[in-house]
């Protein structure tokens, strides 16, 4: 999907109802749909808890929390940016405590320009974590059964005393010979051994 075809959902946390205002406009010229507004760290950790977000702006600070801990737990996930807009007396202090964990940071009040420009380094930022994401997806796959088959070998090792390579040659002859892949082989011998 090419980049201007792509939508981007995103949590909006922010107390500010004149704030929110202004944001949801300026997200409904740019690609971003749903646009979720949480007033409270405590209401966006909820809404994060039941679904994930491609971007997440936090208006810091608010009512409960400044919104910290929340934005660099947040980047935790691989398929979230965000952003904290935090007042400019502030912004160094919090830019400082937060770049390394991947959290964007801007100075507020920031001119329209500047928040633009920011909202379309997140939808960068974003897509690089598409692509990152889509070349991982198929190793952790591949762990995965690497996983399975070795602790298969292993039952069959402890079970009926085979070696590890005749143990190794048994999963993959089983799999080529059932036409299934050496990962579903490995269950079924962990199904039936555990």
């Amino acid at each position: 999907m090419a980049l201007e075809e792509q939508v981007y959902s995103v949590l909006l946390v922010s107390a500010s109802e004149r704030f929110n205002t202004a944001m949801k406009e300026m997200l409904m010229q740019l690609p971003f749909d749903p646009v979720c507004v949480a007033g409270s760290i405590n209401a966006a950790e909820r809404m994060t808890a039941e679904r994930s977000f491609d971007c997440i702006l936090v208006n810091s600070p608010l009512p409960d929390d400044p919104g910290l801990r929340f934005s660099v737990n947040s980047c935790a996930n691989r398929e979230t940016v965000v952003l904290m807009l935090v007042r400019s007396e502030l912004h160094d202090q919090v830019h400082d405590r937060v770049a390394k964990q991947g959290v964007f940071t801007l100075a507020k009040p920031s001119p329209r320009g500047a928040v633009l420009q920011a909202l379309s380094w997140l939808i960068s930022a974003r897509e690089r974590l598409r692509k990152v994401s889509d070349k991982i997806q198929p190793l952790e796959k591949r762990m995965e059964e690497i996983q399975l088959v070795n602790r298969a070998k292993w039952l069959l090792i402890s079970q009926l005393n085979m070696s590890e390579p005749d143990a190794h040659h048994y999963i993959e002859r089983q799999a080529m010979n059932r036409c299934l892949p050496k990962g579903k082989v490995a269950q079924e011998i962990i199904s039936l051994y555990s």
